[in-house]
């Protein structure tokens, strides 16, 4: 006995949504906000203009769903490049290596969404949640700190939001000279030793020949 499957109502759907918001977010990276057209995502993303509407709505409102999709996926790589090390020094140099590899990534256009493009885009919704984005970035490099002074890898006096906000700069710098140019090799290199430049005492800086050294002090 044959057994009348029951059939969805409705046209099904032709596309995969996961996977066409994920191509949207190359077209927006590749091409930045304002120079995205409509075309350009049904062309990017495979899918007509009725069923992009339908589904995502405007470009507006898709980008801002892509943003959100880019920075929770990010956000989790780079939480693990930064937490899954033990020691400190390796988790700092791990968070900024996978700045330059995220941003450098084959396949994808150079440099962060979140970064190289979000900031551009004239919007309060937008700005508001790269500001968000940025300060959850910040918190979560300043957590890493306080284990590192729980662990007594550094001193209790570690100046921790301080260094927490050169850290994720330094990872905003390393992602926008990738989108220049600079070379991954160099970039990678330059991530190793800013490591070791946020780890420095209070009263430290580099010499000419790149060695630490500490600061006279200034009276007054």
């Amino acid at each position: 006995m044959v057994q009348n499957a029951t059939r969805p109502r409705g046209r099904p759907r032709g596309f995969d949504e996961l996977e066409a918001l994920e191509k949207a977010i190359q077209v927006f990276w590749s091409k930045g906000y304002d120079g995205v057209t409509i075309d350009d995502l049904v062309d990017g993303m495979g899918v007509g203009r009725p069923s992009l509407y339908a589904v995502f709505g405007d470009k507006r409102t898709l980008f801002l769903r892509a943003l959100k999709a880019y920075a929770e996926k990010k956000g989790a790589r780079a939480a693990k490049a930064l937490l899954s090390p033990q020691a400190l020094r390796a988790s700092l140099a791990s968070f900024l290596r996978h700045a330059v590899e995220s941003a450098t990534e084959e396949g994808s256009a150079v440099g962060c969404l979140l970064v190289c493009v979000a900031p551009l885009v004239d919007d309060a919704e937008v700005r508001q949640f790269v500001q968000n984005a940025a300060a959850g970035g910040v918190a979560m490099v300043e957590r890493r700190f306080r284990d590192g002074i729980s662990a007594g890898e550094i001193p209790s006096d570690f100046p921790v939001a301080v260094r927490a906000s050169q850290v994720t700069d330094l990872a905003r710098g390393l992602t926008m000279r990738a989108q220049m140019g600079t070379p991954r090799k160099t970039l990678l290199r330059e991530a190793e030793e800013a490591a070791d430049l946020v780890l420095l005492p209070r009263g430290t800086r580099h010499g000419p020949n790149g060695s630490a050294r500490k600061a006279r002090r200034v009276r007054g």
